[in-house]
Protein backbone atom coordinates (compact mmCIF):
# COMPACT_ATOMS: atom_id res chain seq x y z
CA UNK A 1 0.00 0.00 0.00
CA UNK A 2 1.37 3.71 -0.78
CA UNK A 3 0.96 6.27 1.74
CA UNK A 4 1.81 9.57 0.01
CA UNK A 5 -0.43 11.42 0.39
CA UNK A 6 -0.58 10.83 4.28
CA UNK A 7 3.10 11.45 3.80
CA UNK A 8 2.09 15.10 2.46
CA UNK A 9 -0.48 15.83 5.14
CA UNK A 10 2.76 14.70 8.14
CA UNK A 11 4.78 17.13 6.66
CA UNK A 12 2.74 19.74 6.90
CA UNK A 13 1.10 19.28 10.23
CA UNK A 14 4.42 19.13 11.83
CA UNK A 15 4.99 23.13 10.48
CA UNK A 16 2.23 24.08 12.47
CA UNK A 17 1.41 21.19 15.48
CA UNK A 18 4.29 19.87 17.68
CA UNK A 19 5.61 16.57 16.36
CA UNK A 20 2.53 16.63 13.61
CA UNK A 21 0.04 15.33 15.91
CA UNK A 22 -2.25 15.90 19.00
CA UNK A 23 -1.55 12.94 21.15
CA UNK A 24 2.35 11.36 20.66
CA UNK A 25 1.79 7.61 20.00
CA UNK A 26 0.16 8.81 16.62
CA UNK A 27 3.50 10.36 15.28
CA UNK A 28 4.39 6.55 15.03
CA UNK A 29 7.96 7.47 17.01
CA UNK A 30 7.30 3.72 18.59
CA UNK A 31 7.26 2.36 15.10
CA UNK A 32 8.85 4.12 12.78
CA UNK A 33 7.52 5.46 9.17
CA UNK A 34 4.83 8.00 8.91
CA UNK A 35 1.58 8.48 10.46
CA UNK A 36 -1.92 7.22 8.57
CA UNK A 37 -4.20 10.32 7.91
CA UNK A 38 -7.53 9.28 7.87
CA UNK A 39 -10.21 10.62 6.02
CA UNK A 40 -13.43 8.72 7.06
CA UNK A 41 -14.67 5.31 8.56
CA UNK A 42 -17.21 3.17 8.49
CA UNK A 43 -18.21 0.19 10.50
CA UNK A 44 -15.14 -1.68 11.07
CA UNK A 45 -12.90 -0.21 8.37
CA UNK A 46 -10.78 2.92 8.40
CA UNK A 47 -9.90 4.60 5.07
CA UNK A 48 -7.60 6.75 4.42
CA UNK A 49 -6.32 9.86 2.29
CA UNK A 50 -4.47 7.93 -0.29
CA UNK A 51 -7.65 5.37 -0.67
CA UNK A 52 -6.63 2.36 0.99
CA UNK A 53 -9.17 0.02 3.39
CA UNK A 54 -7.75 -0.43 6.54
CA UNK A 55 -9.09 -3.27 8.94
CA UNK A 56 -9.31 -1.31 12.25
CA UNK A 57 -8.39 -2.98 15.79
CA UNK A 58 -7.85 0.49 17.43
CA UNK A 59 -11.19 2.16 17.00
CA UNK A 60 -10.25 5.20 18.58
CA UNK A 61 -8.87 3.58 21.25
CA UNK A 62 -11.67 1.73 22.20
CA UNK A 63 -15.13 3.62 22.00
CA UNK A 64 -16.19 2.43 18.57
CA UNK A 65 -17.53 -0.92 20.15
CA UNK A 66 -20.34 -1.25 17.80
CA UNK A 67 -18.00 0.35 15.06
CA UNK A 68 -17.39 3.47 13.11
CA UNK A 69 -20.43 5.96 12.06
CA UNK A 70 -22.87 3.74 14.31
CA UNK A 71 -25.96 5.30 12.59
CA UNK A 72 -28.23 6.08 16.26
CA UNK A 73 -25.31 7.54 17.52
CA UNK A 74 -24.70 9.61 14.19
CA UNK A 75 -28.41 10.37 14.01
CA UNK A 76 -28.45 11.15 17.51
CA UNK A 77 -25.56 14.06 16.98
CA UNK A 78 -27.26 15.10 13.77
CA UNK A 79 -30.69 15.80 15.30
CA UNK A 80 -29.08 17.63 18.94
CA UNK A 81 -26.87 19.77 16.98
CA UNK A 82 -29.83 21.08 14.84
CA UNK A 83 -31.21 22.42 18.33
CA UNK A 84 -27.46 23.79 19.08
CA UNK A 85 -24.54 22.75 20.32
CA UNK A 86 -23.36 23.90 23.41
CA UNK A 87 -25.18 25.71 26.26
CA UNK A 88 -23.59 25.51 29.31
CA UNK A 89 -27.07 25.36 31.15
CA UNK A 90 -28.79 21.91 32.35
CA UNK A 91 -30.48 20.24 29.78
CA UNK A 92 -32.89 17.18 30.34
CA UNK A 93 -30.50 15.18 28.16
CA UNK A 94 -27.39 14.84 30.66
CA UNK A 95 -30.66 13.51 33.40
CA UNK A 96 -31.38 10.62 30.74
CA UNK A 97 -27.94 9.61 30.20
CA UNK A 98 -27.02 9.59 33.68
CA UNK A 99 -29.78 7.68 35.16
CA UNK A 100 -29.00 4.63 32.34
CA UNK A 101 -25.71 5.02 32.94
CA UNK A 102 -26.40 4.76 37.07
CA UNK A 103 -28.59 1.54 36.52
CA UNK A 104 -26.47 -0.38 34.19
CA UNK A 105 -23.28 0.10 36.98
CA UNK A 106 -23.40 -1.67 39.98
CA UNK A 107 -22.24 0.40 43.29
CA UNK A 108 -22.82 3.77 42.29
CA UNK A 109 -25.78 6.45 42.97
CA UNK A 110 -24.45 9.52 41.11
CA UNK A 111 -22.38 10.81 38.39
CA UNK A 112 -21.01 13.41 37.07
CA UNK A 113 -19.75 14.14 33.39
CA UNK A 114 -16.40 15.70 32.34
CA UNK A 115 -14.85 16.01 29.13
CA UNK A 116 -12.36 13.38 28.90
CA UNK A 117 -10.46 10.35 30.65
CA UNK A 118 -8.08 12.21 32.04
CA UNK A 119 -10.69 14.89 33.55
CA UNK A 120 -12.18 11.83 35.24
CA UNK A 121 -9.21 10.20 36.88
CA UNK A 122 -8.18 13.77 37.59
CA UNK A 123 -10.96 14.45 39.60
CA UNK A 124 -11.84 11.34 41.03
CA UNK A 125 -8.35 11.78 42.77
CA UNK A 126 -9.51 14.84 44.42
CA UNK A 127 -12.93 13.79 45.53
CA UNK A 128 -10.82 10.74 47.32
CA UNK A 129 -8.50 13.76 49.16
CA UNK A 130 -11.45 15.88 49.87
CA UNK A 131 -13.53 12.94 51.15
CA UNK A 132 -10.85 11.12 53.42
CA UNK A 133 -9.08 14.30 54.42
CA UNK A 134 -5.72 12.35 53.20
CA UNK A 135 -2.74 13.41 50.33
CA UNK A 136 -0.84 10.29 49.18
CA UNK A 137 -2.25 7.86 46.28
CA UNK A 138 -1.22 4.54 45.11
CA UNK A 139 -0.95 3.81 41.04
CA UNK A 140 0.77 1.08 39.36
CA UNK A 141 3.72 1.03 37.27
CA UNK A 142 2.56 0.82 33.71
CA UNK A 143 -0.85 1.57 34.50
CA UNK A 144 -2.07 5.27 32.62
CA UNK A 145 -4.65 7.29 34.15
CA UNK A 146 -4.42 10.16 31.72
CA UNK A 147 -1.48 13.37 31.80
CA UNK A 148 -2.59 14.95 35.36
CA UNK A 149 0.45 15.17 36.84
CA UNK A 150 -0.03 13.06 39.76
CA UNK A 151 -0.51 10.44 37.47
CA UNK A 152 3.27 10.80 35.28
CA UNK A 153 5.19 8.43 37.37
CA UNK A 154 5.98 5.01 34.94
CA UNK A 155 2.64 6.17 33.30
CA UNK A 156 2.47 3.38 30.53
CA UNK A 157 1.35 3.61 27.14
CA UNK A 158 2.93 6.56 25.07
CA UNK A 159 5.06 7.53 27.87
CA UNK A 160 6.75 4.15 28.05
CA UNK A 161 6.96 4.33 24.36
CA UNK A 162 8.99 7.17 24.77
CA UNK A 163 11.35 5.92 27.57
CA UNK A 164 10.27 8.98 29.44
CA UNK A 165 7.35 7.84 32.38
CA UNK A 166 8.36 10.67 34.54
CA UNK A 167 7.88 13.83 32.43
CA UNK A 168 9.41 17.23 32.71
CA UNK A 169 6.86 19.35 34.42
CA UNK A 170 5.82 17.69 36.73
CA UNK A 171 7.01 18.95 40.32
CA UNK A 172 9.18 16.91 43.66
CA UNK A 173 5.63 18.17 45.46
CA UNK A 174 3.41 16.36 43.43
CA UNK A 175 5.38 13.26 42.98
CA UNK A 176 6.16 12.57 46.26
CA UNK A 177 2.62 12.31 47.12
CA UNK A 178 2.01 9.18 44.41
CA UNK A 179 3.24 5.92 45.82
CA UNK A 180 4.02 3.35 42.60
CA UNK A 181 3.35 -0.23 43.41
CA UNK A 182 4.05 -2.93 40.87
CA UNK A 183 0.45 -4.49 39.00
CA UNK A 184 -0.71 -7.72 40.33
CA UNK A 185 1.98 -7.65 43.52
CA UNK A 186 -0.51 -7.30 46.27
CA UNK A 187 2.40 -7.92 49.21
CA UNK A 188 3.56 -4.78 47.33
CA UNK A 189 0.95 -2.89 47.87
CA UNK A 190 0.81 -4.16 51.44
CA UNK A 191 4.40 -2.52 52.46
CA UNK A 192 3.46 0.68 51.03
CA UNK A 193 0.06 1.30 53.09
CA UNK A 194 1.77 -0.02 56.12
CA UNK A 195 5.32 2.57 55.41
CA UNK A 196 2.51 5.44 55.37
CA UNK A 197 -0.61 4.76 57.84
CA UNK A 198 -3.70 6.51 57.78
CA UNK A 199 -1.78 8.68 54.93
CA UNK A 200 -3.09 7.15 51.94
CA UNK A 201 -6.16 8.55 50.24
CA UNK A 202 -7.11 6.74 47.33
CA UNK A 203 -5.37 3.42 45.38
CA UNK A 204 -6.32 3.96 41.29
CA UNK A 205 -6.12 1.02 39.43
CA UNK A 206 -6.75 -0.19 35.62
CA UNK A 207 -8.77 -3.37 36.78
CA UNK A 208 -7.88 -5.01 33.02
CA UNK A 209 -4.28 -3.05 32.39
CA UNK A 210 -4.35 -1.88 28.92
CA UNK A 211 -1.33 0.96 28.91
CA UNK A 212 1.20 -1.89 28.66
CA UNK A 213 -1.07 -4.18 26.21
CA UNK A 214 -3.89 -6.34 27.58
CA UNK A 215 -2.31 -7.20 31.14
CA UNK A 216 -5.65 -9.25 32.82
CA UNK A 217 -4.89 -8.72 36.93
CA UNK A 218 -3.88 -12.16 38.77
CA UNK A 219 -6.58 -13.76 41.01
CA UNK A 220 -6.80 -12.40 43.97
CA UNK A 221 -5.45 -9.39 43.15
CA UNK A 222 -8.29 -6.93 42.99
CA UNK A 223 -10.27 -9.07 45.79
CA UNK A 224 -6.73 -7.95 47.65
CA UNK A 225 -7.22 -4.41 46.72
CA UNK A 226 -10.51 -4.00 47.96
CA UNK A 227 -9.74 -5.76 51.35
CA UNK A 228 -6.56 -3.42 52.17
CA UNK A 229 -9.11 -0.52 51.12
CA UNK A 230 -11.39 -1.69 53.39
CA UNK A 231 -9.75 -2.02 55.91
CA UNK A 232 -7.58 1.15 56.11
CA UNK A 233 -9.79 4.20 55.19
CA UNK A 234 -8.74 4.26 51.76
CA UNK A 235 -10.48 4.61 48.72
CA UNK A 236 -10.23 1.66 45.91
CA UNK A 237 -10.76 3.72 42.38
CA UNK A 238 -11.06 1.67 39.42
CA UNK A 239 -9.89 3.37 36.33
CA UNK A 240 -12.55 1.93 33.59
CA UNK A 241 -12.16 4.76 30.79
CA UNK A 242 -10.99 1.42 28.67
CA UNK A 243 -13.16 -1.05 30.62
CA UNK A 244 -16.39 0.53 31.02
CA UNK A 245 -19.13 -0.73 29.01
CA UNK A 246 -16.90 -2.25 27.01
CA UNK A 247 -16.30 -5.50 29.15
CA UNK A 248 -19.91 -5.99 30.54
CA UNK A 249 -22.86 -3.93 30.73
CA UNK A 250 -21.37 -2.91 34.06
CA UNK A 251 -18.16 -3.00 32.90
CA UNK A 252 -14.99 -4.45 35.40
CA UNK A 253 -16.99 -4.08 38.50
CA UNK A 254 -19.45 -6.63 36.93
CA UNK A 255 -17.14 -8.50 35.00
CA UNK A 256 -14.70 -9.38 37.80
CA UNK A 257 -17.85 -9.05 40.56
CA UNK A 258 -15.77 -6.44 42.45
CA UNK A 259 -16.52 -2.89 43.98
CA UNK A 260 -15.08 -0.09 43.27
CA UNK A 261 -15.73 3.39 45.47
CA UNK A 262 -14.91 5.36 42.96
CA UNK A 263 -15.23 4.27 38.98
CA UNK A 264 -13.45 6.63 36.18
CA UNK A 265 -15.14 6.36 32.41
CA UNK A 266 -14.54 7.21 29.14
CA UNK A 267 -14.59 6.22 25.48
CA UNK A 268 -17.69 3.57 25.25
CA UNK A 269 -19.57 6.42 27.33
CA UNK A 270 -19.01 9.14 24.80
CA UNK A 271 -20.13 7.18 21.90
CA UNK A 272 -17.18 8.09 20.12
CA UNK A 273 -16.97 12.36 21.05
CA UNK A 274 -15.02 14.00 24.07
CA UNK A 275 -16.82 12.52 27.02
CA UNK A 276 -15.63 11.18 30.77
CA UNK A 277 -17.53 10.94 34.07
CA UNK A 278 -17.00 9.82 37.93
CA UNK A 279 -19.34 7.83 39.92
CA UNK A 280 -19.69 6.89 43.49
CA UNK A 281 -21.85 5.94 46.29
CA UNK A 282 -24.15 9.08 47.12
CA UNK A 283 -21.66 9.80 50.46
CA UNK A 284 -18.35 10.23 48.65
CA UNK A 285 -20.47 11.97 45.75
CA UNK A 286 -21.87 14.78 47.91
CA UNK A 287 -19.09 15.77 48.75
CA UNK A 288 -18.72 17.70 45.09
CA UNK A 289 -19.42 21.20 44.36
CA UNK A 290 -22.46 22.37 44.72
CA UNK A 291 -23.31 20.10 47.25
CA UNK A 292 -19.81 19.91 48.85
CA UNK A 293 -16.45 21.13 49.44
CA UNK A 294 -14.10 19.12 46.80
CA UNK A 295 -14.66 21.49 43.47
CA UNK A 296 -15.00 20.34 39.90
CA UNK A 297 -16.57 22.14 37.31
CA UNK A 298 -16.32 22.79 33.01
CA UNK A 299 -17.86 24.58 31.02
CA UNK A 300 -18.40 21.99 28.12
CA UNK A 301 -19.51 19.31 30.86
CA UNK A 302 -22.86 17.56 29.45
CA UNK A 303 -22.20 18.98 26.16
CA UNK A 304 -25.30 17.56 24.19
CA UNK A 305 -23.98 16.79 21.38
CA UNK A 306 -21.83 14.00 23.74
CA UNK A 307 -24.82 13.37 25.92
CA UNK A 308 -26.69 12.54 22.80
CA UNK A 309 -23.84 9.81 21.44
CA UNK A 310 -23.91 8.65 24.75
CA UNK A 311 -27.01 7.84 25.36
CA UNK A 312 -27.58 6.24 22.06
CA UNK A 313 -24.81 4.14 22.19
CA UNK A 314 -25.29 3.42 26.20
CA UNK A 315 -29.05 2.19 25.08
CA UNK A 316 -27.79 0.09 22.43
CA UNK A 317 -25.90 -1.48 25.06
CA UNK A 318 -28.53 -2.33 27.18
CA UNK A 319 -31.07 -3.53 25.13
CA UNK A 320 -28.47 -6.07 23.12
CA UNK A 321 -28.28 -8.74 25.50
CA UNK A 322 -25.97 -10.24 23.43
CA UNK A 323 -23.65 -8.42 22.91
CA UNK A 324 -20.46 -8.71 25.26
CA UNK A 325 -20.71 -12.55 24.49
CA UNK A 326 -20.54 -11.80 20.91
CA UNK A 327 -17.43 -9.45 21.25
CA UNK A 328 -15.52 -12.22 23.87
CA UNK A 329 -16.38 -15.17 21.04
CA UNK A 330 -15.00 -13.13 18.26
CA UNK A 331 -11.91 -11.85 20.35
CA UNK A 332 -11.35 -16.27 21.39
CA UNK A 333 -11.52 -16.75 17.58
CA UNK A 334 -9.29 -14.11 16.61
CA UNK A 335 -6.39 -15.56 19.73
CA UNK A 336 -7.04 -18.73 18.72
CA UNK A 337 -6.11 -18.37 15.30
CA UNK A 338 -3.42 -15.88 15.69
CA UNK A 339 -1.76 -18.33 18.08
CA UNK A 340 -2.30 -21.02 15.64
CA UNK A 341 -0.35 -19.29 12.99
CA UNK A 342 2.77 -17.74 15.13
CA UNK A 343 3.36 -21.20 17.18
CA UNK A 344 3.36 -22.92 13.21
CA UNK A 345 5.88 -19.95 12.47
CA UNK A 346 7.82 -20.71 15.53
CA UNK A 347 7.61 -17.15 16.61
CA UNK A 348 8.27 -16.43 20.17
CA UNK A 349 4.96 -14.52 21.43
CA UNK A 350 2.26 -14.51 24.22
CA UNK A 351 -0.73 -13.59 24.13
CA UNK A 352 -3.27 -11.99 26.51
CA UNK A 353 -7.35 -10.98 25.89
CA UNK A 354 -10.03 -10.27 28.70
CA UNK A 355 -13.25 -9.94 27.08
CA UNK A 356 -13.13 -7.52 24.02
CA UNK A 357 -9.63 -6.68 24.92
CA UNK A 358 -6.07 -8.52 23.16
CA UNK A 359 -2.69 -8.15 22.52
CA UNK A 360 0.15 -10.03 21.16
CA UNK A 361 3.65 -9.71 22.99
CA UNK A 362 6.69 -11.09 21.16
CA UNK A 363 7.78 -12.28 24.83
CA UNK A 364 7.55 -16.32 25.82
CA UNK A 365 7.41 -15.18 29.66
CA UNK A 366 3.65 -14.19 30.81
CA UNK A 367 3.34 -10.28 30.97
CA UNK A 368 1.38 -9.63 34.42
CA UNK A 369 3.28 -6.34 34.85
CA UNK A 370 5.16 -3.45 33.18
CA UNK A 371 8.18 -5.29 33.81
CA UNK A 372 6.84 -8.25 31.90
CA UNK A 373 5.60 -5.82 29.57
CA UNK A 374 8.69 -4.22 28.72
CA UNK A 375 10.88 -7.37 28.04
CA UNK A 376 9.05 -7.84 24.84
CA UNK A 377 11.17 -7.93 21.49
CA UNK A 378 10.11 -4.25 20.24
CA UNK A 379 12.00 -4.99 16.69
CA UNK A 380 9.98 -7.68 15.75
CA UNK A 381 6.82 -5.75 16.92
CA UNK A 382 8.18 -3.12 14.48
CA UNK A 383 8.28 -5.51 11.59
CA UNK A 384 4.71 -6.86 12.71
CA UNK A 385 3.27 -3.67 12.89
CA UNK A 386 4.40 -2.55 9.56
CA UNK A 387 3.86 -6.38 7.83
CA UNK A 388 -0.17 -5.89 8.76
CA UNK A 389 -0.49 -2.27 7.47
CA UNK A 390 0.98 -3.65 4.07
CA UNK A 391 -1.96 -6.16 4.53
CA UNK A 392 -4.03 -3.56 5.40
CA UNK A 393 -4.61 -4.21 9.16
CA UNK A 394 -4.35 -1.10 11.72
CA UNK A 395 -3.25 -2.43 15.00
CA UNK A 396 -1.85 0.05 17.84
CA UNK A 397 1.44 1.69 16.28
CA UNK A 398 2.89 0.47 19.99
CA UNK A 399 3.74 -2.26 21.69
CA UNK A 400 2.30 -1.00 25.04
CA UNK A 401 -1.31 -0.95 23.66
CA UNK A 402 -4.39 -3.38 23.40
CA UNK A 403 -6.27 -3.88 20.45
CA UNK A 404 -9.83 -3.32 20.84
CA UNK A 405 -12.54 -5.51 18.79
CA UNK A 406 -15.89 -3.92 17.78
CA UNK A 407 -18.85 -6.02 17.11
CA UNK A 408 -18.94 -4.85 13.49
CA UNK A 409 -15.59 -7.29 12.89
CA UNK A 410 -16.91 -10.01 10.42
CA UNK A 411 -15.78 -13.47 11.09
CA UNK A 412 -14.67 -12.75 7.57
CA UNK A 413 -12.68 -9.63 8.97
CA UNK A 414 -10.88 -12.31 11.53
CA UNK A 415 -10.39 -14.65 9.06
CA UNK A 416 -8.42 -12.30 6.53
CA UNK A 417 -7.04 -11.03 9.72
CA UNK A 418 -5.12 -14.46 10.79
CA UNK A 419 -4.13 -15.37 7.06
CA UNK A 420 -2.00 -11.84 7.04
CA UNK A 421 -0.65 -12.68 10.52
CA UNK A 422 0.68 -15.83 9.10
CA UNK A 423 1.96 -13.88 5.84
CA UNK A 424 3.88 -11.42 8.33
CA UNK A 425 4.87 -14.15 10.56
CA UNK A 426 7.12 -15.89 7.53
CA UNK A 427 9.04 -12.89 7.13
CA UNK A 428 9.92 -12.04 11.05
Amino acid sequence: MLYQRSSQLFAQAEQVIPGGVNSPVRAFKAVGGTPIFVKKAQGAYLYDEDGNRLIDYINSWGPMILGHAFEPVVQAVIEKAKLGTSFGMPTELETQIAALAVSMVPNIDKIRFVNSGTEACMSAIRLARGFTKRDKIVKFAGCYHGHSDSFLIQAGSGAITFGSPNSPGVTQGTAKDTLLANYNDIENVKTLIEANQNEIAAIIVEPVAGNMGCVPPAKGFLEGLRALCSANGILLIFDEVMTGFRLAKGGAQELLNINADIVCFGKVIGGGLPVGAFAARNEIMNHLAPLGPVYQAGTLSGNPLAMAAGLAMLQTLNEDKAIFQRLADKTAYLAAGIDKVLKANDIVFTINTVGSMISVHFDSQAVVDFNTARNGDNETFKKFFHGLLQEGIYIAPSAYETWFITDALTYEDLDYTIQAIDKVAKTL
